[in-house]
């Protein structure tokens, strides 16, 4: 068997429901684009952007002057945005005031980020090599480092917040095992409802992390040897596109 590619998008996947991951993982069956993950897309553009600016002008003016252009840049890219997103003027709208938001949370003007959209990666071992995005990642002058993932949705509710850091607790792991410096800050940037959830990591979370994510690893690798992928029903079922072919609902 050739060596499993794990994101923590596909951990995620798994976790939430086997059967999910098969149709995506393994079959790679084709889905429409979201109209929240393309609203995230084009926040996310707009904010690479923005730290490509001289630190004067990282304002709201810049941002919301970036917009059209990533926007049309994006629709370019994929044509069927025209179909998905029929009130252009409420897209725009909604995504000039997530930016607002991230003004609200950030001051993008006091400090210099390292990285935007930096790969991580890593053999776990023979069997596992384990990948991901970093949103941002900033590298403080005392040589501190921070790293950001910004969201356009919701904080999560209490009680839920773990699950919410581990994305970024994979990536502070990679981080650290490449680079031997331990991230001192994870933000998450709720910009649909201006609220940051930050966590200092440790070396133990880290290492649970790691334990974790490899346990995942190997369930996948057993549900590929064995082809048994099982359903796991959740409310995440009514936004699921595969739920019309899902034997849990058929």
């Amino acid at each position: 068997m050739e060596q499993l590619r794990l994101s923590p998008s596909r951990l995620n996947d798994f976790t939430n429901c086997p059967q999910l991951y098969k149709y995506r993982a393994i079959d790679q069956l084709p889905e429409p684009p979201s109209i929240d993950a393309e609203r995230g897309k084009l926040i996310h553009s707009v904010l690479e952007d923005l730290f490509e600016k001289a630190s004067e002008e990282r304002t709201i003016e810049t941002a919301l002057d970036l917009l059209p252009q990533a926007w049309r840049e994006q629709c370019e890219a994929k044509p069927e945005l025209a179909q998905l997103v029929l009130d252009e003027k409420e897209w725009m709208d909604r995504a000039g005031a997530l930016l607002g938001n991230y003004f609200q949370l950030e001051k993008p003007n006091t400090f210099e980020s390292t990285y935007r959209e930096m790969h991580l990666e890593k053999n776990m071992n023979d069997e596992i090599y384990l990948h991901g995005y970093v949103d941002r990642l900033d590298i403080a002058p005392t040589g501190e480092v921070r790293i950001v993932d910004y969201k356009t949705g919701k904080s999560p509710k209490p009680g839920w917040e773990e699950k919410a850091l581990f994305q970024l607790r994979v990536y502070a792991l990679l981080y650290w095992q490449n680079h031997g410096v331990l991230p001192r800050l994870l933000r998450l940037i709720y910009l649909g409802d201006n609220k940051l959830l930050e966590s200092t990591p440790t070396e133990a979370q880290l290492k649970s992390a790691e334990k974790v994510l490899l346990n995942i690893g190997q369930e996948i690798l057993t549900a590929i040897e064995t082809s048994h992928f099982p359903t796991k029903k959740s409310r995440l079922c009514d936004w699921c596109f595969f739920k019309t072919i899902c034997p849990a609902h058929n």
